[in-house]
C-alpha cells in the first residue's frame, strides 16, 4: 500500500499547476473501485487541520445519494508515509490533523458499480466516472483550482468529457474549481467516438455502444435541434460539447457543456415513435444547458453539496425544458405539428387521468421531489404529480397566453431570453420566485390583461384548481378532447387564432 501511495505521489508532483488539491485516480477493474490519492497543501502557514468533504448529491439529480456510503479505507499520511490522525464528522466530512506538515497525502477507495448517471461504474472494458462521488473538496475552499489525473488502462483508447485535458495528455485535467469538476463526468474505454465541428464549435459523441450510429440520421437530427435551440437563445454557451450515451435502463443528467445518458433507445429504431422519444430525451438534456445550468432559480447555485437545494421552481426548470425539447424537434423539421401535439397530449393525460392532481400543486411538487425522487411510492399517483409532465404542458399554456396577450408580438421565447440575458449574462445569478413572475408580467406588457394573465398562470401553478384548457388553448386554435386528453389542430378557428397557432407550432 505504501508503494502505491508513493507512486501516486510521484505522478501528482509531475504536474505543473500550483493547485493545493492534486488528485490521481487508479481504476481497479477487477474489484470495481476507484483508488483515489490526494496531495494536499495547506491553505495557510501553521494550519492545524483540514476538513475534507464528500458531496451527498449531484446537481440536476434531486435526491440525496449519500456518496460517502461508497467510501472505504480512508487514510492520511505525511509525504514520507508517516500516518496522521483523523476523524469522521457527521455523514460527509473527514477532519485530518496536519501534524505540523505543510503537505499531506490522503487516500481512500470508492466503490463504482452502479448503472446510473449520477454514479460511477467500472467494467473491464471501460468506466463512467461521476466526479461528485469521487473527489472531496476542502470546506470553504471549493471555488479554487484542482488537478486531476487518471491512470487509464493501456488498452483503453478514449477518454471523453466536456473537460479539455492538459496539453500532451489525454487523462490529466486542471479545473478552475470543484463546481466545474463535479459538473464534468467522463467516459473511458473503447467506446465509439465521433469528433466534429459545427458552426465554430467542437463536438464529441461518445457512445457505448455505437454500433448503429453510422448510417443513421442522428447527427443530422441532433444538429438540427442544436440550430433550432440557438435560434431561440441567440447564443451557444460553450466552445466544446460532449454527448455521452450509454446503453442502459434510462436516465440522463445535464452539465455545463456535456450530457451523460443511459438510454434504452437506438439510433436506427425501426419504430419512429421510439426514435422520436430518444431525440426528445437528448434534446431535453441539451436545453438544460440554458434552462437550469444558466437560467436558474436562485437556490440552484452556488451549491451546498452537503444538503438539499430546495426551490419552488423546479417545475419551470424541468417542465419547461420538456416543453422545449419537443418544440426543438419541431422547429428543427424533425417532427410534424401533429406529432408535437401528440407529445404534449401525453403530458396532459399523465396528469389528468390520476388523482394526484387534486392533492399536489406544481409548486409543492418542486419541494417534495426530494422526498420521493423517482415517484416509486405505492400511492404516488394518488397523492402526487410529476412536474415533468404538468410543467411541460404549462409551457404550452404560458406560450399560448403570452402570444394572445401580446397579439403575437411576443412568445415564451422572449421570456426565456429575458431571464437568460438579465440574470445569467448581466447579473450573473439566479432569480427569485417573485422576480420570475415579475419577468413574465414584463414580457406580456403593462396592460390590465397582462396583469390578469400573470395572476391566472400563477394560480394554476400554485394551487390544485382545475385548469380551463379550452379558454387557454382555443385562442391559438388548439382543441382538447376531454375524453382522451388529445390535442388537435382546430382548422375552423378564426384566422387570428390560426395565425397564432402556426407561429406557435411552426406550421
Amino acid at each position: 500500500m505504501k508503494k502505491t501511495i508513493l507512486l501516486a505521489l510521484a505522478a501528482l508532483l509531475s504536474l505543473t499547476c500550483a493547485a493545493k488539491m492534486r488528485y490521481t485516480v487508479e481504476l481497479d477493474t477487477v474489484g470495481r473501485y476507484l483508488n483515489v490519492h490526494l496531495l494536499y497543501t495547506a491553505s495557510e502557514p501553521g494550519q492545524q487541520h483540514v476538513e475534507l468533504q464528500m458531496p451527498v448529491w449531484a446537481p440536476g439529480y434531486y435526491d440525496i445519494i449519500n456518496y460517502p456510503k461508497y467510501l472505504t479505507d480512508f487514510s492520511a499520511t505525511r509525504t514520507d508515509g508517516t500516518p496522521l490522525p483523523w476523524q469522521k464528522f457527521r455523514r460527509s466530512t473527514w477532519i485530518v490533523d496536519m501534524g505540523g506538515a505543510d503537505t499531506i497525502v490522503v487516500t481512500y477507495r470508492t466503490y463504482a458499480n452502479k448503472m446510473d448517471v449520477a454514479d460511477s461504474r467500472i467494467r473491464p472494458e471501460g468506466a463512467f466516472i461521476a466526479p461528485n462521488g469521487t473527489f472531496m473538496y476542502e470546506n470553504g475552499h471549493k471555488l479554487e483550482p484542482v488537478e486531476v489525473s487518471y491512470n487509464v488502462p493501456a488498452n483503453w483508447k478514449h477518454v471523453s468529457s466536456g473537460l479539455r485535458p492538459v496539453a500532451g495528455t489525454t487523462s490529466s485535467f486542471i479545473v478552475p474549481d470543484f463546481d466545474i469538476l463535479y459538473d464534468s463526468p467522463l467516459l473511458m474505454g473503447n467506446h465509439f467516438v465521433d469528433k466534429f465541428q459545427h458552426k465554430g464549435h467542437e463536438y464529441e459523441f461518445a457512445f457505448d455502444p455505437g454500433d448503429d450510429y453510422e448510417g443513421s440520421t442522428f447527427k443530422k437530427d441532433f444538429l438540427a435541434m442544436v440550430d433550432a435551440c440557438t435560434d431561440i437563445m441567440k447564443e451557444v454557451p460553450y466552445d466544446n460539447y460532449c454527448l455521452i450515451n450509454m446503453q442502459g435502463i434510462g436516465g440522463g443528467l445535464e452539465h455545463l457543456n456535456s450530457q451523460a445518458d443511459y438510454s434504452s433507445g437506438t439510433f436506427t429504431a425501426p419504430d419512429r415513435a421510439d426514435y422520436i422519444r430518444l431525440l426528445d430525451f437528448i434534446a431535453h438534456e441539451y436545453f438544460h444547458l440554458y434552462n437550469v445550468k444558466r437560467i436558474r432559480p436562485i437556490e440552484l447555485g452556488p451549491f451546498d453539496y452537503s444538503q438539499e437545494a430546495f426551490t419552488p421552481l423546479l417545475w419551470f426548470s424541468e417542465g419547461f425544458t420538456s416543453y422545449y425539447s419537443a418544440l426543438l424537434l419541431r422547429r428543427g423539421g424533425i417532427i410534424s405539428a401533429e406529432e408535437l401535439l401528440g407529445i404534449y397530449s401525453n403530458y396532459i393525460s399523465a396528469i389528468e387521468t390520476h388523482e394526484g392532481q387534486r392533492h399536489m400543486s406544481l409548486r409543492q411538487s418542486s419541494y417534495d421531489i426530494w422526498l420521493d425522487f423517482m415517484g416509486d411510492n405505492a400511492n404516488y399517483r394518488k397523492v402526487a404529480i410529476s412536474y415533468y409532465n404538468k410543467g411541460a404542458y404549462m409551457g404550452l399554456l404560458f406560450d399560448a397566453k403570452i402570444r394572445c396577450v401580446t397579439n403575437g408580438e411576443r412568445s415564451l421565447d422572449d421570456f426565456m431570453r429575458l431571464l437568460y440575458q438579465r440574470y445569467y449574462q448581466q447579473l450573473q445569478r439566479g432569480f427569485t420566485e417573485e422576480e420570475f413572475w415579475q419577468a413574465l408580467h414584463e414580457v406580456m406588457g403593462t396592460t390590465t390583461e397582462a396583469a390578469d394573465a400573470t395572476i391566472l398562470l400563477r394560480r394554476i401553478c400554485d394551487t390544485t384548481d382545475p385548469i380551463d384548457y379550452d379558454a387557454l388553448l382555443s385562442p391559438v386554435a388548439i382543441s382538447l378532447n376531454h375524453d382522451n386528453w388529445a390535442l388537435t389542430l382546430d382548422q375552423k378557428a378564426p384566422k387570428k387564432a390560426i395565425k397564432l397557432r402556426k407561429a406557435l407550432l411552426g406550421e
